[in-house]
């Protein structure tokens, strides 16, 4: 997989960008969770007031919570608000260190003067066991004469008996600050909302002010997310389809330089698969890494940071949960890595089946097979389907069981925060903020979890793709040292010296000792029985193979010196299986040059006696051919592949059984055009027909790979057996004689 990964250099600044996106989304979606609980904490239960310090304040109100100050708090609270007629009013330009300062600066007074008031007003009495600190106060308050006001009461008192009762009041509500700075908060917050209303303030406005600019703040966070998402998806499925694309460039150049041994090492079916399924596997995986993979640790870092910051007693419920989750996951993979492996080669079988049966399908017609096929593919099929199915049920299981998982931390953290909430630790919104951080911290092992089944069919396609580039050429062009041109005086010679050749893996050679030359304004025809080696020898001369031993020269230069390019641009080569590309009849015909001229192209169809049944068609030169050619016959087939070589006019033909197809009055006239047209290039023949070759200058007569005879047909009827059988298998007495 990392040897794929260095095809994303190119996109390196996208990946960066994506990554800024990525923290600037979860970024966001880690501050949404904290507004909801502040939204609850502070916009609902405390009416939007988010500091117990009142803004303002009456001078009355004032006077009265300073009774149960120090001089120290007295003095830092004088020296911060500015009075303005009977109101105070609060410093703006306080720091954070002296605003923290007066908050607890007024906790004491703003609880004593809560209890207070809810003792006043009947809320608690002495018989409430529920508040043992208020009630010591309550009892201290049923000393006090009726009828006034407490603190009117307060005020008259001796200085004495005043410091007295106000020492004991404070003792009392220290209890209370054990629950923590947010609860003693919730508790002393009507109180600070009748102090604000007192001075004039609408806390009503207040509290829909805070709810508005927080709702506000939320929503513009998740249009930030929204406009990040669409983003990074877009990015990300361009980086993806860009890596995909260089890919399966890289790959196919590889594929087009492969010899015939690396092609027969992984099969046509296994090499489209792998061009294809595998190379779409790993673009869909690299765009779920940059949407995925590298926002979830991102995200669940972030959130682990939030909830240790919540909560740290409540650590444990995570942990747990990500046990179980990391727990899935490794057994998931476990299960899915060699289905996933098993998953490929069978999508290769799938290609490789369906293949053979369109590519043989007259055959299959001809011999009544199709029953047969059908139950081949469909075996193929079922095999491929049944693991797929296992594969995406184990896919759809995970979903429902990481369902349960989150569900299941939900309701333990509403179980374990109750508890908290009820001893004063938490607050309602801390408990929602807390399960959205854990969700969070879930989902982005989630998103793990989900590339744990992706992941490995991808590093499978990866390791399939990277066998392809990592494969050797056999047939290479020659280091710049070794690399030499073709030698001018002696065009068009072609030259083996002992040349012996076996196929990789094999134990015997095919051909052996080999050695003839064949010069150009000559034809040289290489005949022999069926599997003597007649193809394999010509395959020689452009490189398709290399010889095991001795020397192909052409040109007066071993073609193991020479640029394959070069060499190849030399020889005009008529394979024996006539094959045309998608297209039209010219542009078959011009493969070699597509700037080729209509009168090149028009001339090698007259040679090549294609003109007649080109010129029959309805738009001649630009009739459709479709892929193959299957939509001409044989022989018209093989003689385009013929003036596809002819146009190319190189210094050497090679005409592997080329002309099987033709019938004799067109195999005649074809040869006699040819002669004329190539009389200065070096035509080599191999064929099946003794007539094809009667008139050659030089025949080469194989036997299981190894020359029985070589001279004129008349030469070879007299000195050579094997030739003479041929021939006599094929042509009459009076022709032989």
């Amino acid at each position: 997989m990392l040897k794929i990964l260095k095809y994303l250099k190119k996109s390196a600044a996208a990946i960066i960008f994506v990554v800024l996106l990525l923290l600037i989304q979860a970024y966001c979606d880690l501050a949404l969770p904290q507004y909801m609980s502040n939204i609850v904490n502070i916009g609902i239960q405390q009416g939007g007031i988010t500091s117990i310090v009142p803004e303002k304040i009456t001078v009355e109100d004032m006077e009265n919570l300073q009774l149960f100050m120090n001089e120290d708090d007295i003095k830092l609270v004088n020296d911060n608000y500015d009075k303005e007629e009977n109101i105070l009013s609060i410093n703006s330009e306080i720091d954070k260190n002296t605003a923290d300062n007066l908050e607890e600066a007024f906790t004491n007074p703003e609880l004593i003067n809560s209890i207070i008031n809810m003792v006043q007003s009947g809320e608690i009495n002495a018989d409430n066991d529920a508040y043992r600190s208020s009630n010591k106060l309550g009892e201290m308050m049923n000393t006090l004469p009726k009828g006034k006001s407490f603190y009117d009461i307060l005020k008259i008192l001796p200085a004495e008996q005043r410091d007295y009762i106000v020492d004991e009041m404070i003792k009392a509500v220290d209890e209370y600050k054990s629950l923590g700075k947010d609860n003693v908060k919730q508790l002393v917050i009507n109180d600070v909302q009748k102090i604000l209303e007192h001075a004039g303030v609408d806390t009503g406005s207040l509290q829909m002010s805070y709810l508005y600019s927080a709702g506000l703040l939320m929503l513009l966070y998740a249009l930030i997310i929204a406009f990040c998402t669409i983003l990074t998806t877009l990015l990300g499925a361009r980086i993806g389809s860009g890596l995909a694309r260089d890919l399966r460039s890289t790959v196919y150049e590889k594929v087009l330089r492969f010899s015939s041994k690396e092609i027969n090492q992984f099969s046509n079916a296994s090499l489209i698969t792998r061009c294809t399924n595998d190379i779409q596997q790993i673009q869909m995986v690299i765009i779920m890494i940059l949407r995925m993979v590298l926002y979830a640790p991102i995200l669940g870092i972030g959130a682990l940071f939030k909830v240790l910051g919540t909560n740290q007693s409540m650590a444990w419920i995570i942990g747990l949960a990500v046990g179980v989750i990391l727990l899935l996951i490794f057994v998931l993979m476990g299960i899915a890595m060699p289905k996933f492996t098993k998953l490929q080669k069978l999508i290769d079988r799938i290609n490789l089946v369906s293949r053979e049966i369109l590519t043989g399908l007259p055959v299959i017609r001809a011999f009544s097979r199709e029953k047969h096929e059908e139950e081949r593919f469909d075996t193929a099929n079922k095999n491929q389907m049944k693991t797929n199915l296992f594969v995406t049920r184990l896919m759809a299981m995970m979903m429902p069981v990481m369902m349960l998982v989150m569900n299941g931390v939900s309701v333990l953290i509403i179980w374990v925060g109750a508890a908290h909430i009820d001893a004063g630790d938490m607050q309602v919104g801390d408990i929602m903020a807390y399960i959205q951080y854990t969700m969070q911290i879930i989902m982005s092992f989630l998103m793990l979890s989900m590339m744990s089944i992706m992941l490995p069919r991808a590093i499978v396609s990866a390791n399939r793709v990277s066998e392809v580039l990592d494969t050797e050429i056999s047939i290479t062009n020659p280091s710049k040292k070794e690399i030499k041109s073709f030698d001018k005086n002696k065009t068009g010679i072609v030259e083996f010296k002992n040349v012996s050749f076996k196929y990789p893996g094999a134990s015997e050679n095919v051909i052996s000792n080999i050695t003839f030359t064949a010069k150009p304004g000559e034809t040289t025809a290489i005949i022999g029985s069926t599997g003597s080696g007649k193809s394999t020898l010509v395959n020689l001369i452009p490189r398709f193979y290399d010889v095991t031993e001795g020397e192909v020269i052409v040109n007066g230069v071993n073609v193991k010196n020479v640029n394959l390019g070069e060499l190849r641009d030399k020889i005009g080569y008529v394979p024996q299986k006539g094959f045309l590309f998608s297209g039209t009849i010219g542009s078959n015909i011009a493969y070699s040059n597509k700037n080729m001229s209509q009168e090149q192209i028009e001339k090698a169809a007259e040679i090549a006696q294609a003109q007649e049944f080109i010129e029959s068609k309805y738009d001649t030169y630009d009739n459709e051919i479709s892929q193959g050619g299957t939509n001409v016959s044989g022989g018209q087939r093989q003689r385009l592949s013929i003036a596809r070589a002819i146009a190319k006019n190189p210094d050497i033909y090679i005409f592997d059984d080329s002309f099987s197809a033709l019938d004799y009055k067109t195999d005649a006239a074809l040869r006699k055009a040819l002669n004329s047209y190539t009389e200065n290039s070096t035509v080599i023949i191999v064929a099946q027909r003794i007539s094809t070759v009667l008139r050659a200058e030089q025949i080469i007569v194989l036997d299981n790979g190894e020359i029985a005879g070589t001279g004129t047909h008349k030469e070879l009827l007299e000195n050579c057996e094997v030739y003479k059988q041929i021939a006599s298998s094929q042509l009459s007495k009076e022709e032989l004689e």
